[in-house]
């Protein structure tokens, strides 16, 4: 599982969640890593991304960008300043508002995880 996010500490956080749930965490540190990543291993999944990245680089459109050319990829979104009555996200798509709660978070992995397998 691919995790993008910015800020250090969020970040080993996210890391440390996605391992205790199971999952092997990858990890990104900004969008364009992240795409790199994803060119590179086509064993990832699921990413799990912070939709407040730096340089006004818009997490939304990224997302919208990974669903367009990953198509089996899911997505689970999380971010400080926005609600998901305002966000337009991409189909099979997952929104997680910080601070998150990441027994629904690491639930939702569960849930995409048997969707890639049946």
């Amino acid at each position: 599982m691919l995790v993008v996010e910015d800020e250090p500490i969020l970040r080993i956080d996210a890391l440390d969640m996605v391992e205790e749930a199971g999952f092997e965490p990858v990890e990104s540190t900004s969008v364009e890593d992240a795409i790199r990543i994803l060119t590179e291993r086509p064993d990832i999944r699921i990413v799990y991304m912070d939709l407040d990245m730096p340089r006004g680089i818009k997490g939304i459109e990224i997302a919208a960008c990974i669903r367009d050319r990953w198509p089996p990829i899911e997505i689970i979104l999380t971010g400080a300043f926005f609600l998901e009555a305002d966000l337009t996200l991409p189909v099979r798509a997952e929104f997680f508002p910080k601070p998150a709660q990441y027994s629904e978070i690491t639930a939702a992995m569960h849930r995409m995880t048997e969707h890639l397998q049946g």
